[in-house]
């Protein structure tokens, strides 16, 4: 671990996000173990995964002050609770099991990653929240916004059961800020594109824009999400919050006053936007984090 660098604890770092998320926090010095059912699938990366169940709370309670490998046997010292908690572990969507398990797991994991960390002492915690919040992404039929940019005090009203467990985090969240006065950011993070996904699926974002609706036609890069997490780290004393990790631009060619006029004449914009500026608005991320996008789909995708 690098000078600086922090010990971490992420969970579900061998998920879609978490595989990128994880090299970028070890590229920039910090120390990580992964709580995941499965293993981390770079096996060249040096992750260490802890099988952990996160549903049952004493086992997130022992795994928070595990080892982060096997040479920390040769430390003397039994192990401390973590720096920061990297809470990304969850049912990723609706309609991978029943609606009451997606509920259940999400929302009693959270609890359980939150509570432990909290008191144990962890004065840093990130926690995975949703696009899908703010109610189009999975509404049954087509639904509007209320009006955009969609941004950090937008009054979130999804219909989902997937949703109603990321809005759950958040309260549960903000309650434990509250009452232990540490750090808990809570991010809504978009559609998340890893790096071979531009070639693939961006001529029809792009091309076809009505297919991106329900993303807001915002994404976030898996790689830029890492930048975002380590910001978070970095930025101490704001108490609990909410972020929207998204990347800056809209995935489509007009530029965006001129294409929420023409798509979506119905909605409200409430403030002067960028000319490309996400309608999944990163604003905030930008001016209190420092974000700097490294990977606009522009530089994979030339349409």
């Amino acid at each position: 671990m690098a000078s600086g660098g922090k010990r971490i604890v992420f969970t579900g770092g061998s998920g879609k996000a978490g595989r990128h998320v994880i090299p970028a926090l070890l590229k920039r010095g910090h120390k990580v173990l992964n709580l995941d059912l499965v293993d981390f699938p770079d096996p060249k990366a040096g992750v260490f995964t802890l099988k952990t169940d996160l549903t049952d709370s004493g086992q997130v309670f022992n795994a928070l002050t595990t080892h982060y490998d096997f040479e920390g046997y040769e430390h003397g010292h039994a192990e401390t609770a973590p720096d920061v908690v990297i809470h990304f572990a969850a049912y990723a969507r609706n309609m991978l099991v029943p609606d009451n398990e997606c509920f259940k797991g999400n929302v009693t994991a959270t609890y359980n990653v939150i509570e432990a960390a909290s008191k144990l002492g962890v004065k840093k915690i990130l926690v995975a929240s949703s696009e899908t919040t703010y109610g189009v992404c999975f509404s049954e039929g087509k639904t509007d916004y209320h009006s955009f940019p969609l941004e950090e005090d937008y009054d979130v009203d999804p219909m989902d059961t997937y949703a109603l467990s990321k809005l759950c985090g958040e309260r549960t969240a903000r309650t434990f800020a509250r009452r232990y006065g540490n750090d808990i950011y809570s991010l809504r993070i978009g559609n998340v594109i890893e790096p071979h996904e531009y070639e693939r699926d961006f001529p029809t974002h792009v091309n076809q824009p009505e297919t991106r609706r329900r993303n807001a036609w915002s994404y976030i890069d898996a790689r830029d999400l890492g930048q975002i997490c380590d910001l978070c780290i970095q930025k101490s004393g704001l108490g609990f919050q909410i972020f929207n990790a998204t990347n800056d631009t809209i995935t489509t060619k007009e530029p965006t006053a001129e294409f929420l006029k023409k798509y979506e004449p119905n909605t409200p914009v409430t403030r002067e936007m960028g000319e490309f500026e996400g309608p999944l608005s990163n604003r905030k991320i930008r001016e209190v984090l420092g974000f700097k996008e490294e990977h606009d789909w522009r530089k994979y995708y030339k349409p």
